[in-house]
């Protein structure tokens, strides 16, 4: 008998929900956004260290623009997990995030521009170009103002982002080469959830 067959999920999905009860456990003893790299890190990179877990549907590239698939949100909306798909060259717009967050690169490559708002200009401070496996993470304290890009102009990267609230309702902030702010609220592209814990 297979494992669809038999009720239980493949191991990628399993390994997955595991880490989302690693993700929720954190949330509920109170790590801040400081100390989740350090309680979650690990278990993240193991995640991205295969990519057999994330269906098809949430991997799908866009035309036009990038994707935003919601893969799970806390009931409490506590936390959030969602994948980033980036065809060829697309690009965000420079903005903020106002929770915490951690992102991971599953498969291609992206790149974060850092900036930082000094005398309402803003600054650009840094950059992380992201190959699988790796991670960035930041607080609305420090470094929560970025851009990221697909690294490639020739294929589809997707990254694995985590953030500390339901981020596709939190209205945020884009800014202009001026500093000048706007506000957004990003949604999703899911027209459904995965589910990580029962057959296929």
């Amino acid at each position: 008998m297979n494992a669809a067959a038999a009720g239980t999920p493949p191991t990628g999905r399993r390994r997955f929900g595991s880490f989302l009860e690693l993700v929720g456990r954190a949330v509920d003893e109170g790590v801040d956004g400081a100390g989740m790299p350090g309680a979650i890190g690990p278990a993240f990179r193991t995640v991205l260290a295969e990519d057999d877990w994330l269906q098809p549907e949430f991997a799908r590239p866009d035309p036009d623009r990038y994707q935003q698939y919601l893969l799970y949100c806390d009931a409490r909306r506590r936390f959030s997990i969602v994948s980033f798909v980036w065809g060829p060259g697309q690009s965000t717009p420079v903005h903020d995030h106002g929770v915490w967050g951690m992102v991971g690169v599953l498969r291609g490559s992206e790149i974060s521009e850092n900036f930082e708002l000094r005398d309402g200009a803003l600054v650009k401070t840094s950059e992380d170009a992201l190959t699988p496996g790796q991670i960035i993470s930041f607080t609305p304290e420090r470094g929560d103002i970025h851009r990221v890009r697909n690294a490639y102009a020739d294929r589809t990267s997707v990254s694995i982002h985590i953030y500390g609230g339901d981020i596709g309702s939190i209205e945020r902030s884009v800014f202009g080469a001026d500093g000048v702010c706007k506000p957004f609220i990003s949604g999703y592209a899911s027209s459904r959830l995965p589910n990580f814990w029962g057959a296929a």
